[in-house]
């Protein structure tokens, strides 16, 4: 049984430097992550802009707590 490991004589092809193959990885990451987001959206900044809204209501009632009153529960 042959072993599969390259002749002596053929040397491996050229890679790209470190460098290079992060600002690869970074390109391509940004790139699908721009395509994911707007993917099936007609309107990117009005999406954006809800978004935003909501994490800053959402941080409103973080730092404001529960109501001080609490629920009210009639019954008739």
């Amino acid at each position: 049984m042959g072993l599969c490991l390259p002749c002596p004589a053929e040397s491996a092809p050229p890679s790209p430097s470190p460098e290079e193959k992060r600002a690869k990885l970074a390109e391509a990451a940004e790139r699908r992550q721009k395509e994911a987001a707007s993917r099936g959206i007609l309107d990117i900044h009005s999406v954006e802009a809800k978004r935003k809204k909501k994490e800053q209501l959402e941080k409103q009632m973080e730092t404001s707590g529960p109501p001080a009153g609490g629920l009210r529960w009639t019954v008739s």
